[in-house]
């Protein structure tokens, strides 16, 4: 991560203007170019600086999106999607200015289709507001990022979260979305079948995009039947090696664990302090199991055998709703309990993904490198599928403190790409990891710089992210 990658680009001044006043005209009341309506619309989740939209349209249909999108493509203008803004790479600044069109009030659910196990709704919806709508056909939609996302915002970024390991990413549970292109019209990606041989697979194009190569104005998304039982439970280990060597041994024999987070010893003494809890304070899993009555206990008894094995504390689980969402409110709290551990210093949440077989590795050293450099950075991860968070927290107002980092985040970037992984496993790359792209995949991103000039010869959408086009 470096600031300097969060540049602002060349602003088209005239055409700015121009758009201003058309928006302006055509939505009245629903575009709006106050400071207070552009500060909420630009990056406050990291310590990247905010860089403003010029307007907010406040969209209430594809046709809104269809218009914007031809005036600011008629113009050569900026238009930024924006859902709830909780992004961790600066994705949704206006590095160039620029229209945002905020997607709050396009949150209906267009259609739910129980015996397919689908639904298809508008991209504003949260997924909290979108488990509440189908709470009575007994399915729910399982992708879990922690914060109450945008489901337009988690396809743009590829999301995934802490029920991956059973049930995927956004990329295995979007079956299509239609979108707006840089020529004004909407095209749809797919249909519902579960599967298709039907030309290039462009709904896996547009997630994990980012809003660069369109405006999402709908997502068709595959269902889950709510499970007969749910199950959490908790279990410390003496070291990160232990804790993740019960995670592999876990995933190698096939119990279908739902979510198994791991956490280490500073974010155990942070979540303790902030959640009133009293938990052992070394590296710790957190699991959750999703299966009938009577298989949710052969599944906690059989992770409760690896646990003895390697070291691990007596694995207490509890079947029990209230006992089990104070359990996952605990860990869903981790950003603002570890936050609490210095409240007058900002936050840089960063995460790399690696094999799990490299994951008690990966760990321990960036544990080490941490402790070596004097620095705060609980760690959290959703250790099935080897993806794992810093938040570093440190003094954004001294340059020595913004240098280390930085420094540090580009030593961990260089120690999960050297164990054969990613820069990200679910941040995307925004504005704040481009230049370890570029590292990972080398002569590979010139190839996405194509695909962006084919579709967006303007780069209109979203510039300034995930690489500098032109």
């Amino acid at each position: 991560m470096a600031l300097k990658d969060a540049k602002a680009g060349t602003r088209n001044e005239a055409g700015i203007a121009a758009v201003l006043g058309i928006l302006k005209q055509s939505f009245g009341e629903r575009f709006q170019t106050g400071q207070s309506f552009r500060e909420q619309h630009a990056h406050t989740t990291t310590y990247i600086p905010s860089q403003l939209p010029d307007g907010v349209l406040f969209a209430e249909s594809a046709e809104d999106v269809k218009m914007a999108v031809r005036v600011c493509a008629t113009h050569k203008v900026p238009v930024i999607g924006f859902g709830t803004g909780s992004s961790l790479e600066g994705q949704v600044n206006a590095a160039n200015g620029g229209i945002s069109i905020d997607f709050s009030r396009m949150n209906r659910v267009l259609e739910v289709n129980p015996e397919d196990l689908d639904c298809t709704v508008e991209p504003g919806i949260t997924r909290e507001a979108l488990n509440i709508h189908l709470r009575d056909t007994g399915l729910f939609f399982p992708i879990d990022p922690g914060a109450n996302a945008s489901i337009g915002g988690m396809a743009s970024t590829r999301a995934s979260g802490t029920n991956a390991v059973r049930y995927g990413t956004m990329k295995d549970n979007v079956l299509a979305v239609t979108a707006v292109t840089a020529n004004g019209e909407e095209i749809r990606t797919a249909r519902r079948a579960r599967k298709s041989s039907a030309g290039y697979d462009l709904t896996r194009l547009f997630v994990g995009a980012e809003g660069t190569l369109g405006i999402l104005t709908s997502v068709t998304l595959r269902l889950q039947a709510i499970p007969q039982k749910i199950a959490g439970g908790v279990c410390a280990f003496p070291s990160i090696k232990a804790a993740c060597d019960a995670v592999i041994m876990t995933i190698q024999m096939g119990i279908p664990v739902a979510r198994i987070e791991l956490l280490d010893a500073v974010q155990m003494r942070a979540c303790n302090a902030y959640s009133g809890l009293s938990y052992a304070e070394s590296p710790t899993l957190f699991l959750e199991f999703h299966g009938t009555d009577e298989t949710v206990p052969l599944q906690s008894a059989a992770f409760a055998e690896i646990a003895a094995e390697c070291g691990g504390s007596e694995f207490l689980w509890t079947a029990n709703a209230e006992e089990r969402t104070k359990l996952w409110k605990a860990r869903h709290d981790a950003y603002w309990s570890a936050r609490a551990l210095a409240p007058g210093l900002a936050a840089l949440s960063t995460d790399v993904c690696v094999p799990i077989s490299r994951l008690a590795d990966c760990v321990s050293q960036t544990q080490a490198d941490i402790e070596e450099h004097g620095l705060l950075g609980p760690i959290v991860g959703h250790a099935g599928d080897g993806n794992f968070h810093v938040l570093l927290l440190f003094d954004d107002k001294r340059a020595d403190d913004i240098a280390m980092a930085e420094s540090f985040v580009q030593r961990l970037n260089r120690r999960a790409l050297d164990m054969d992984g990613t820069c990200t496993g679910e941040h995307g790359i925004g504005q704040g990891k481009m230049a370890f792209l570029e590292q990972e995949l080398g002569g590979t991103v010139d190839l996405m710089r194509q695909v962006k000039q084919a579709l967006d010869p303007d780069g209109i959408f979203n510039p300034g992210k995930i690489f500098h086009h032109g």
